[in-house]
């Protein structure tokens, strides 16, 4: 990869990445480390004084572990928000990107955003396609991100692990929609 340095106004852009996502019911899932990685990223991505902006999932199903009213719609503390950084909640069941603006825009002053957070091949990857649309230069990082295995719809109605359906969800991305790197090629960036 070659070295980029990423412009001062970049925009992290961390999706839904809170404590609902640890119920049972998800299943497997893969990147254990993916909260420790965003953590990191946070701390160095502040020290550079690049704007972040949260998502925060609230879901408006009875049986989510992410609606509004319980204690899973909580923000990860490996993610918590600093001071002035701001939180969107979305509640639409039919928008699974994260709002995007512009680039350039009053709401997303950036052309460039990186995305980390839950779920690579949903919340993620909607964002990416969106803002690859919408002609922001986008990364998303492979390692701070996480997938669950998902049960295919099809005929065989295989379960398709949670490692598999990260790594489609990142080629299916990857220099069509966004640049896909780890962390620690994204903080060399900075």
């Amino acid at each position: 990869m070659t070295t980029t340095h990423l412009p001062a106004s970049a925009t992290l852009i961390v999706i839904d990445v809170q404590d609902g996502f640890d119920a049972p019911y998800w299943g497997e899932r893969n990147n254990p480390d993916a909260e420790r990685n965003i953590e990191r990223l946070l701390a160095r991505w502040r020290a550079s004084h690049r704007p972040v902006i949260h998502v925060r999932h609230d879901s408006v199903e009875a049986d989510s572990a992410l609606r509004p009213d319980s204690p899973g719609n909580a923000i990860k503390d490996e993610a918590t928000p600093g001071p002035g950084e701001p939180v969107i909640g979305s509640t639409s069941t039919r928008r699974s990107s994260a709002p995007i603006s512009s680039p350039g825009s009053a709401r997303t002053p950036a052309t460039t955003v990186v995305l980390c957070g839950f779920t690579t091949n949903h919340c993620v990857s909607t964002t990416a396609r969106m803002a690859g649309n919408l002609g922001f230069r986008t990364f998303v990082l492979s390692d701070s991100t996480v997938a669950y295995a998902m049960r295919s719809p099809g005929p065989s109605g295989r379960m398709i692990p949670a490692a598999e359906m990260h790594e489609v969800g990142l080629a299916e991305l990857n220099r069509e929609f966004a640049t896909i790197v780890t962390t620690d090629e994204l903080l060399a960036m900075l």
